[in-house]
């Protein structure tokens, strides 16, 4: 728990288908473009094997024969997983379907962190899900920083192109050598590439995989403006369709699932041109999604960061 307090404080301070369907967002009614399904590429990872209870108890509940995950937040507690690997590179993803009730306050995530081994230099790569008010949606949030400094963080804030509370949609992050990237239903939305000039900034080192349902009142709906209304209580995340391929770490040796050479890969763990770099495709739904969905980035916000971080130069 000490470490989702910390999660707290530092957020504090700071789908190609078949068929493309229209949705709407904020009132706004948009056809995502069709984009290749990295999601498809990998195999599941059955729940009740890839994961352990993280913390909550009984508000960890696994379903359809391990396949599929319940995580409840209620006035005892929230919950959580964490995946039984640790890894130094590779593809994440996980199928979500958000609480249905009033949820300001209410924060779910998934994401990539080695806090619990590196805990004054730990690197993080977030996707998390932030409750919404009476008017306002679920707010997608990303964030990436390394060494364990909150300076150091990279938030960017997204409404999304549908409701998020009807049936489960897929959250990707794919992490290499190469860059990192941020998918919603494999719409990337966000590329962080890694950078030779300032590699300080880009997470390097074998991180777990978590999935979480947890209260963020103090910041996560309009910097706190909205708590956690536990009248509207239990809420349930769903998570089903997990996927988690890639370097897998031996703490009790020099040998990985993927080459490495003093602990560093020396290969990605993704094979092929797709992970490299976004395609044509890619890079076009990207532009759409920030375009028209992107709300907040760090790097267009002086009053944080009066000398902007050196990638967004």
């Amino acid at each position: 728990m000490a470490f989702l307090q910390e999660r707290l404080v530092i957020s504090g301070l700071l789908i190609f288908c078949c068929m493309t369907a229209v949705v709407a967002s904020r009132n706004r009614y948009y056809t995502p473009p069709p984009v290749t399904h990295l999601t498809d590429y990998f195999p599941r990872v059955s729940i009740d094997q890839g994961f352990s209870n993280f913390f909550g108890g009984s508000n960890v509940q696994i379903t359809s024969n391990g396949s599929e995950a319940n995580l409840v937040l209620d006035k005892s507690a929230g919950s959580g997983l964490v995946s039984k690997n640790k890894y130094y590179y590779g593809f994440f993803s996980a199928a979500i379907k958000l609480p249905s009730s009033l949820s300001s306050g209410v924060v779910v995530a998934f994401y990539l962190s080695n806090a619990d081994i590196f805990p004054h230099t730990h690197d993080e790569i977030d996707i998390e899900l932030l409750g919404h008010d009476k008017r306002n949606d679920w707010v997608l949030q990303t964030n990436i920083y390394a060494n364990g400094s909150v300076s150091t963080g990279r938030e960017e804030k997204f409404y999304l192109w549908f409701d998020p509370t009807e049936q489960h949609h897929q959250y990707s992050i794919i992490w290499n050598n190469h860059h990192t990237v941020f998918l919603v239903d494999n719409i990337p939305v966000r590329e962080f590439p890694r950078n030779s000039a300032f590699p300080s900034v880009y997470p390097s080192k074998p991180m777990s995989v978590y999935a979480t349902i947890w209260d963020g009142s103090q910041w996560a709906t309009h910097g706190g403006k909205y708590p956690v209304n536990y009248k509207y209580a239990p809420f349930v995340a769903s998570f089903a369709d997990m996927e988690m391929s890639g370097c897998v770490w031996n703490p009790k040796g020099s040998v990985s699932s993927c080459s490495t050479k003093a602990g560093v890969p020396s290969s990605d763990p993704l094979e092929g041109q797709e992970f490299v770099r976004l395609s044509k495709q890619q890079m076009e739904a990207m532009d759409w999604a920030r375009r028209k969905l992107m709300f907040y980035s760090y790097c267009k916000d002086p009053s944080r960061f009066k000398i902007l971080p050196p990638e967004c130069k």
